[in-house]
């Protein structure tokens, strides 16, 4: 009886193992966050960068005036949801307790329609995120200073 109890906790657990990184591949609003913002190993970070990974993210159609990408661990991004690398800032939004590696491209120009030319300005910062079901969902482009 105790060894059957204890196979169907083990397999329960694996089976929650699998579950949970599958619901955070499932949430749309997570994979948009992780679309607009999020590039673990950046090349070049200068105007250059921006206006391709703008362009390559779809981000062009009309020009988005200012967007950040966050670099580094996405498990340290998703950590800012919960208590092991964030804190409560205001609402329901959330403050890194580290800083990340961030690229922040701002549009040059006055038109809002391509080809968008943008200037990137690199910095390390604490980032500010909204979070659902225990992810990020927005990220909060106030506090960046570019």
């Amino acid at each position: 009886m105790v060894m059957r109890l204890g196979l169907f906790l083990l397999v329960f657990m694996l089976g929650l193992g699998l579950t949970l990184p599958t619901l955070a591949q499932d949430n749309p609003r997570y994979r948009d966050f992780l679309a607009k913002h999020y590039d673990a190993t950046p090349q070049g970070r200068n105007d250059r960068y921006c206006e391709s990974t703008m362009r390559r993210r779809h981000l062009t159609s009309p020009c988005k005036d200012i967007n950040t990408f966050v670099h580094g661990n996405r498990h340290h991004i998703t950590a800012i949801c919960g208590d092991e690398n964030g804190s409560p800032y205001g609402g329901n939004l959330r403050i890194s307790t580290s800083p990340f590696q961030v690229t922040t491209c701002k549009l040059r120009g006055g038109s809002p329609w391509p080809p968008c030319q943008y200037r990137a300005t690199r910095g390390s910062r604490n980032i500010v995120v909204g979070c659902e079901n225990g992810l990020p969902v927005h990220l909060d482009e106030s506090i960046f200073r570019p």
